[in-house]
């Protein structure tokens, strides 16, 4: 670890980041100078967490009915209800959510079930399952229980009926997931303790029958009927051209609001009311919002047998998907009329969260189902290791960064935008477990750890590059997602860690959140200031995660079947007994990768070293994490209490917490006992990666600033290095060596160019002219040539007689015996066209026919008077000879490329070529096949050296001869022989170029052709991997 910019000491240990002696009078705390007996939380302190989740439940739901029933949410500061803004449609921030249909009660029905299988001694006096039934009881007298008779009517609205614009997406979750989840409990797929739901009532009037419970009603399904009444009301939101859902609805009137929707374009009979504004609706939502459908709809379709609801759930989330770009990763924000991304960065939170999460998780759900339910099941899988794979690659910062995170990267290079963590981004450690990337959720765990240590909250957004929060967006207003992945941990790995962990939070939001009437979220993390508002998710997830953590032995913790949490916290399983859609109701699948090529392993808990209890807290990496949240920074005051409180010197927090650490330090969490760490542990050194900057002088006669730097499809373009700046950062790469095992090696990659950011893939193209003024040994910028790899140049154009064509057992050299093949001249469109897809091609590495096929070019078209290049690799083995001692070929039509006679061949195994071939043709040009490269050479006849006569022989490889590598070097295992079989005293050189018949047809017909080497560049003995010369 290095040492901060002062001359104080620091102390490494495994206890804290670093124990800070400016005052060299502070000792060294007893507990890190020796081992001391490690211990666990007692069972006695584990039921009092659950006591205490329990009452903070309680707390919350019992104000919520007493202050705020039947509204959506409660104001727990005023004690009073919070409905949605009538006055201004565009609050979206509390209509989008509150529909008018007693959310928070809905939303907190599955923690009453989960509550309901507490131990005695938790529960007390509370009856959460009698709770749960009465809970059911006023939603059915509200809005009726579903049906179309008089029953169906509520004292509300009957089903869902009600004039409330709200968010598809937050209803679905919120109100559909709610409902649907509360009817598995009552019907008891999902277990509750005691509970049996199998009893009948003898007296059920109708054919339903029905459980009788305690309180009258007679559930036969209400909770069922409802959630398809409320699922029924979103429809109208998928009648869009792409599929993707538009982001509101109105429960009432559908979607009259969106005149572009295809059932909106009939006059007559359409949506569309005559008096409707004129204002224009926003149509953008996210691919959250949009693709996160799926887990309640396709349970919804499993128990309803209605297929519709998975159908247009699933086709959302595949058209998000078939939109991703061509790295692999989606956007936040999406026109669900036109398609397009609207956002240009994107991340692992707000906007993208929660499509990841149902890649995985449809994956459960869907596979323990019939065969076509598993095929679906692979396909989510599949479509969560390519995402995931995607994130990992552009968005994910590892160890060399201060501590795994994750960053805003662009859509489409992946480079870096922004570097906030939101809180949102906390959940992501819970799908990684989910899927078995346990070390990459254990890391990326602990940062949100340390900054929640830091200011007993999650800030909704704080720098990772700043340390401090971000954009002044300093609010938490309950969010389970951190806590969520806790318990996730805690069970794939059974560290009591996360237990103390779930403890820091339960104690932070006791302090900081509660009042007479609540919980209410905070405005701002560091002052502690409160908003007037408990979210139903609150009650709805978080409490409910937190409760589960605390009790292990819950049924849920143990239940060894298909079921996965929504986004919202409701869990979902398809009951076997229940009705089913068939497949040709169901979204069809078509073609995805096969998951079989993909590794489907979990691995084992990580083992605690002897005589500890925590593997995560012996990890030498564990106080990077505090180090990147800056908690070092946070001072230790008031002997035995740690306060999160932040000096104005360098922060913005300014006011102390008074939680009581148990070391006094600063130390992640604050709860964590000194007795759960290794006593004589060391933090390892934080990795650090060499970075640093090239700036090159101005150069005269360099082209002007705007024209220097040129955005490619794959990079930039340096047309001039004049006044150029470079930012390189030393990274390993892996590469295949010479044994055919992986080797690593470090590199080093440009990142930046000037104000240009670069993504992780994306390549520095230069020309050899723009460099061509540089000092070749520069010992930061120095030169190479390539050994391996070069370019055939090639000039395609009006031709005259000097190319000739011999095929063996033809007898002449073109159709009209003459050897000459002639070409038209071109326009300057078709040039242009021929040359921007050369040049793509170049650089993706495709073969050159594959460019000329999509430009739509073909031999009798107009073809360009153009120099384009072909990848070559040289021949190898004891019969490779040296290429020719020539100047590079340059772009210039003006300059003539080294050779303009050229003799065309097949396979050339057949016999000797003609004399005339080698003695009058400076290039020879065969196809790869029948025959060996030596024996290739043999069947060219002797001629006396000169500049007219042979020079080099080009090899085409097709595309079907590739075996591995298509750059594969032509390997001439023997020394070069004449026809006579005399040892050749001047070798012939070879290369072999990779392309196809196009490639093959196009060597008939140019005008020259030269050589162009290939140079790479070093900086300090190191190459820069990314730098392109072209």
């Amino acid at each position: 670890m290095s040492a901060p910019p002062s001359t104080e000491v620091w102390y490494e240990t495994s206890a804290r980041l670093a124990f800070r002696v400016g005052q060299v009078s502070d000792p060294i705390p007893p507990q890190f100078q020796q081992g001391a007996m490690a211990h666990c939380m007692t069972i006695g302190y584990k039921n009092q967490l659950r006591r205490d989740t329990i009452d903070l439940y309680y707390h919350g739901f019992d104000n919520y009915m007493n202050h705020a029933f039947p509204e959506d949410e409660l104001k727990p500061i005023t004690c009073r209800p919070l409905t949605r803004d009538t006055q201004n449609e565009g609050h979206i921030e509390l209509n989008d959510s509150l529909g008018n249909y007693s959310l928070t009660l809905i939303d907190s029905l599955t923690t009453l079930a989960i509550l309901a299988s507490a131990p005695p001694e938790a529960l007390r006096e509370r009856r959460p399952l009698e709770d749960f039934q009465n809970g059911v009881l006023h939603l059915v007298n509200l809005y009726g229980d579903g049906t179309k008779g008089k029953d169906g009517q509520g004292l509300r609205a009957r089903g869902f009926d009600i004039d409330s614009k709200v968010q598809v997406f937050e209803t679905v979750i919120r109100g559909v997931g709610g409902l649907v989840s509360a009817h598995l409990f009552a019907e008891g797929h999902l277990p509750i303790n005691g509970y049996d739901p199998k009893s009948k009532h003898s007296e059920a009037p109708g054919p339903r029958g029905g459980s009788d419970w305690p309180n009258g009603l007679i559930y036969d399904g209400q909770l069922l009927r409802l959630a398809q009444d409320l699922a029924n009301r979103l429809l109208p939101a998928f009648q869009t051209p792409t599929s993707i859902p538009y982001p509101r609805v109105n429960l009432r009137r559908g979607i009259p609001f969106y005149s572009n929707s295809p059932i909106n374009q009939d006059a007559e009979h359409g949506q569309c009311e005559p008096n409707e504004s004129n204002s224009q609706e926003i149509t953008e939502t996210c691919s959250a919002g949009a693709g996160s459908l799926v887990l309640e709809f396709t349970t919804l379709s499993h128990l309803t047998g209605d297929p519709r609801f998975e159908t247009l759930a699933r086709k959302a989330f595949e058209a998000i998907w078939d939109r991703k770009s061509s790295i692999g990763l989606i956007g936040a924000g999406i026109d669900p009329e036109t398609g397009q991304w609207i956002t240009p960065y994107t991340g692992i939170g707000a906007g993208v969260d929660s499509f990841f999460e149902y890649a995985m998780k449809g994956h459960v759900l869907l596979s323990a189902g019939t065969e076509d339910q598993k095929q679906d099941a692979s396909r989510y899988l599949t479509i969560w290791k390519e995402a995931h794979q995607g994130i990992k690659h552009h968005l994910f910062r590892d160890s060399g960064y201060q501590h795994p995170h994750y960053i805003q990267g662009d859509l489409h290079t992946g480079a870096a935008r922004y570097f906030w963590i939101d809180s949102l981004s906390a959940y992501y450690p819970s799908v990684l477990t989910l899927s078995g990337e346990l070390e990459e959720a254990i890391s990326t765990h602990l940062l949100s750890t340390a900054l929640w240590t830091r200011y007993s909250a999650l800030p909704e957004r704080w720098n990772a590059a700043s340390g401090t929060i971000d954009l002044g967006l300093r609010w938490w207003g309950g969010r389970p997602e951190f806590i969520e992945s806790t318990w996730y941990l805690f069970h794939a790995t059974k560290d009591p860690f996360y237990m103390h962990v779930g403890e820091m939070v339960l104690r932070d939001i006791e302090a900081r959140c509660r009042t007479p009437c609540g919980w209410a979220g905070l405005e701002d993390v560091r002052t502690g200031e409160m908003k007037d508002r408990m979210e139903s998710f609150f009650l709805g997830e978080t409490a409910k995660y937190l409760y589960l953590l605390f009790d292990p032995e819950h049924p849920l913790n143990h239940l060894d079947k298909a079921f996965v949490f929504t986004t919202e916290g409701h869990p979902v399983i398809l009951p076997s007994e229940t009705k089913r859609c068939s497949r040709s109701e169901r979204y069809p699948v078509g073609q995805s990768e096969s998951v079989d090529t993909l590794e489907d392993t979990c691995p084992i808990p990580p083992v605690s070293p002897p005589f500890t209890l925590s593997a995560t807290t012996s990890r030498g990496d564990f106080f990077h994490a505090a180090n990147l949240a800056r908690l070092h920074q946070t001072p230790a005051l008031g002997g035995k209490r740690s306060f999160a409180v932040e000096s104005s010197d360098w922060d913005e927090t300014i006011v102390p917490r008074g939680n009581l650490s148990q070391n006094g330090r600063t130390y992640y969490p604050w709860t964590l006992p000194p007795d759960l760490v290794p006593a004589n542990g060391i933090s390892s050194k934080p990795a650090t990666r060499l970075t640093f900057d090239l700036s090159f002088p101005s150069l005269p006669n360099a082209a002007p600033g705007p024209l220097t730097l040129q955005k490619v499809s794959d990079g930039v373009l340096i047309n001039s290095i004049s006044a150029v700046k470079l930012g390189l950062i030393r990274e390993p790469f892996e590469f295949e060596g010479a044994d055919g095992s992986l080797a690593t090696a470090d590199s080093f990659r440009i990142h930046y160019v000037s104000h240009i950011a670069l993504g992780r893939d994306e390549k520095v193209l230069i020309s050899p002219e723009a460099i061509a003024e540089l000092n070749p040994l520069d010992p930061y910028f120095t030169k190479h040539r390539d050994f391996t790899t070069l370019d055939i140049m090639l000039d395609l154009g009006l031709r005259s007689g000097n190319t000739s064509s011999y095929m063996e057992g033809s007898g002449s050299s073109s159709p009209d015996g003459s050897g000459e093949v002639n070409m038209s001249s071109l326009n300057s469109k078709t040039f242009q066209s021929l040359f921007d897809q050369i040049y793509s091609a170049l650089q993706q590495q495709i073969p050159l026919d594959d460019a000329i096929t999509s430009a739509k070019l073909s031999r009798g078209n107009n073809l360009p008077l153009t120099r384009p290049l072909l990848s070559a690799t040289a021949a190898t083995g004891v019969g490779a000879a040296p290429l020719p001692d020539v100047p590079d070929a340059v772009s210039n039509a003006g300059t003539p490329l080294q050779w303009t006679s050229v003799f065309v061949s097949d396979e050339a195994c057949d016999g000797k070529l003609p004399p005339h071939a080698p003695r009058d043709h400076q290039v020879i040009v065969m196809k790869r096949g029948s025959c060996t490269f030596s024996e290739k050479l043999r069947n060219i006849p002797s001629f006396a050296p000169s500049t007219q006569s042979l020079q080099i022989v080009l090899i085409v490889s097709f595309r079907e001869d590739y075996i591995g590598d298509p750059m594969t070097r032509p390997l001439l295992d023997d020394s070069q022989y004449t026809p006579s079989g005399i040892l050749r005293r001047y070798p012939i050189p070879m290369v072999m170029v990779h392309g196809d018949e196009a490639t093959y047809a196009m060597l008939k017909s140019v005008k020259g052709v030269g050589l162009r080497r290939r140079y790479h560049f070093s900086s300090q003995g190191l190459q820069i991997g990314n730098l392109v010369v072209v």
